[in-house]
């Protein structure tokens, strides 16, 4: 007969029914398997850690952000947002559905590129394009949204030897209720610097301004916000109707919309307050069909989510290092998932889950990452079963950064695997090792003999 585990005995606050003060009622599922196949074959297969991304997850994501915005208005387009995922079979996915790129860099770009987007079809956004990527980009005809008056000084110069005519946007920041307002990227509207930047370019023959565009924050979880936002920009619109006869091609309201993860501190789930995709589109395109717009050259509305529709289809998983007790007797654990891995826990409660049968007793637990430095924490305070050394942990909605903002410190990153809609496994990323890590190092001639 097997000895039974031991478990230290605790006293626990019982909290059934609605929330109170010390919070909403704690219920931990075992998860087991992730699109049927079993989170155990997954990481005896691959190793531990591993990223898990499911193709179907995406793909129902993504139609549910279309159909909420396209059964509001007739003229829509998503650019996927490279920087949030851009392994290229995550790209590809959006591709498929009809995402042009949306990128930041002269390494996105070429990423885009690479993966067969049409130039026509990549949005160049951010502040830090060079002049060999103003050509490229001037070459490909694709859509430059200029960030400050260096980058627009710079484009009317290539635009006087270009044989193509630079189609650009402006990148409009603006006070739209939100805290704190994003106004580092691009011109303000409040203080007309935007429309300066505006008829500057009006008067250069050279250049076509087809867009306005504007991203007014991260996790933006108030709706309206995007109304005032719309609002403003199509105020600018407007001005150029009136003033030139001109009449922009599009409006791109960027991201911003909120997964459903938990923000810390937030006393409620991220399920439970963060907008839905309706409410968004509803709020937007209310906006832009009353604000006057010309119905005969009325804009496209451009949308670059990443955050929103790549999160839930993420899973990062995990084996258990050890158990210990801190100094001031609170439960620790420590698990082969660090900062390193998911970054985005430095802002998110993270969902954690264990992958096998356990305990319904639980503790107040601190989960640890196995980097060696203080602040490798994945949850400082979260109410969890007692698992031993070996058992295994799922972390859910991970999609999105985690594997962009991935740090290669003190330990290798792991393999990433996709689930098709067929549950079949692909491998798409292999892990790290060491000569892929040291192979682009060069050790001088005197320091190669110890």
């Amino acid at each position: 007969m097997t000895k039974t585990q031991y478990e230290r005995p605790v006293i626990t606050k019982i909290n059934t029914g609605m929330s109170n003060k010390f919070g909403v009622r704690v219920k931990t599922d075992a998860f087991t398997h992730i699109e049927n196949i079993s989170v155990k074959y997954l990481l005896e297969t691959y190793g531990s850690p591993l990223y898990v991304i499911s193709e179907r997850t995406i793909r129902e994501t993504f139609s549910e952000a279309k159909r909420a915005f396209q059964t509001r208005y007739p003229k829509v387009q998503f650019a996927w947002s490279y920087k949030t995922n851009y392994l290229d079979a995550v790209c590809k996915i959006f591709h498929q559905e009809g995402s042009w790129a949306e990128v930041v860099s002269g390494f996105e770009y070429e990423k885009a590129l690479r993966n067969g987007v049409d130039g026509k079809q990549i949005i160049f956004n951010g502040p830090s394009k060079s002049v060999e990527d103003l050509e490229k980009a001037i070459k490909n005809d694709s859509l430059i949204h200029v960030d400050h008056f260096d980058e627009l000084y710079t484009i009317f110069e290539l635009a006087e030897k270009s044989e193509n005519k630079p189609k650009i946007a402006i990148r409009v920041n603006m006070n739209t209720g939100i805290y704190p307002m994003w106004d580092r990227f691009g011109f303000n509207y409040e203080n007309g610097e935007a429309w300066n930047a505006i008829n500057r370019i009006m008067l250069n023959n050279k250049i076509e301004l087809v867009g306005l565009h504007t991203h007014i924050g991260t996790y933006i979880m108030v709706s309206s916000a995007y109304a005032v936002a719309v609002a403003k920009l199509a105020d600018l619109a407007l001005g150029l109707e009136q003033k030139f006869k001109h009449y922009i091609k599009y409006i791109d309201l960027g991201g911003g919309f909120a997964s459903k993860n938990t923000l810390k501190g937030a006393y409620l789930q991220g399920t439970d307050t963060c907008p839905s995709f309706d409410e968004y589109a509803q709020a937007t395109t209310d906006a832009l069909i009353n604000a006057g717009l010309n119905v005969e050259h009325l804009p496209m509305l451009i949308l670059e989510s990443g955050r929103a529709l790549i999160d839930d289809s993420g899973y990062l998983l995990g084996t258990v290092l050890a158990n210990k007790r801190l100094a001031d007797g609170r439960k620790a654990m420590i698990i082969d998932i660090g900062l390193n891995l998911l970054f985005t826990s430095l802002w998110y409660d993270h969902k954690i889950e264990p992958a096998q049968p356990f305990s319904q007793q639980t503790e107040e637990t601190t989960i640890y990452g196995p980097l060696c430095m203080n602040i490798d924490v994945i949850r400082e305070s979260v109410k969890f079963p007692i698992l031993k050394k070996g058992d295994n942990v799922v972390i859910s909605r991970i999609g999105a950064y985690n594997m962009t903002q991935w740090l290669q410190f003190i330990k290798m990153r792991p393999a990433i695997v996709l689930i098709d809609e067929k549950e079949k496994i692909h491998l798409i990323r292999e892990k790290e090792t060491l000569e892929t890590i040291v192979s682009n190092e060069k050790v001088p001639e005197h320091l190669t003999k110890i």
